[in-house]
């Protein structure tokens, strides 16, 4: 699991079938500090998280095959939840495992 910050949203004209319909976003990595943690990575985002949201992303990419019905699909990293940044700051800004509530988010 990663936990990521939204930067931005992608949109092509052209992709793989199993892209087609759903949403993919520009998601930046962080450390448990809450800063920049490496390269931005790309997710499926079926939640429409908004943009600088805190996010958790699964990289299992049998969860994203199994959310677009293809088990042939490229797609790798997918959101799993929002997290609610009422909760989600403790003193330093990172989250705290403690307390962090994800929204209800079950894929169907």
């Amino acid at each position: 699991m990663i936990l990521a910050r939204v930067d931005g949203v992608i949109v092509s004209t052209v992709c793989h079938p199993s892209m087609t319909g759903h949403r993919t976003i520009i998601c930046q990595p962080l450390d448990d500090q809450g800063r920049d943690d490496g390269a931005p990575i790309l997710a499926l985002d079926p939640y429409a998280a908004g943009q600088h949201q805190r996010v958790l992303i699964s990289s299992d990419g049998s969860q994203t095959r199994l959310h677009v019905q293809d088990p042939k699909s490229p797609l790798r990293n997918i959101i799993l939840g929002i997290i609610d940044d009422d909760d989600a700051r403790a003193g330093n800004g990172s989250p705290d495992p403690q307390t962090t509530r994800l929204q209800d988010n079950q894929t169907t």
